[in-house]
């Protein structure tokens, strides 16, 4: 009966090491032949998988939707232009598929305020407050020193324009 080997605290020798990685090989003459092809998941798979739970659920597409927003706590609007719509009234399920941009609110401003509800006001306040005080994108105001840069006028243009 021979005794355990004791192994030793040290790591193994590099070059032993170089050695062996150098005699290890995969395919070439003399390995073992591979008897199936590995096959990698497509993301097709997934999204054949997701509509068919979507299927299930009962979904039906909702046509001529120009734009969808989802408004988000931070102040800012998942964005969708012509998205494809799909609902189920009766799971509570909502699919909004398409072309997403995520964009501020002052951006989407004017024509998004019909879609703001309560607790989009106080967003709507903070960017109000911020053009009051001079904030970014603050709208000019016909000021003294903006007049300098039109000229006065010399003719009497409607002499001129009667002529």
């Amino acid at each position: 009966e021979k005794p355990p080997r004791a192994r030793s605290g040290s790591a193994m020798n590099p070059e032993k090491l170089a050695k062996m990685a150098a005699q290890v090989r995969t395919g070439g003459k003399g390995s073992v032949r591979r008897k199936k092809k590995a096959v990698h998941k497509t993301t097709t798979t997934d999204d054949k998988r997701l509509q068919n739970t979507l299927k299930r659920l009962g979904v039906n597409n909702i046509p001529a939707i120009e734009e969808v927003n989802l408004f988000k706590d931070n102040g800012t609007v998942v964005h969708f232009n012509n998205p494809k719509v799909q609902a189920s009234i009766a799971a509570n399920t909502y699919v909004v598929s398409g072309q997403a941009e995520t964009k501020k609110l002052q951006e989407l401003l004017p024509g998004i305020i019909n879609q703001l509800g309560p607790d989009n006001l106080a967003n709507l306040k903070k960017i109000a407050e911020s053009y009051q005080a001079g904030g970014p994108g603050q709208i000019p105001t016909g000021d003294a020193e903006d007049d300098e840069d039109v000229p006065d006028l010399v003719d009497n243009f409607e002499e001129t324009a009667a002529k």
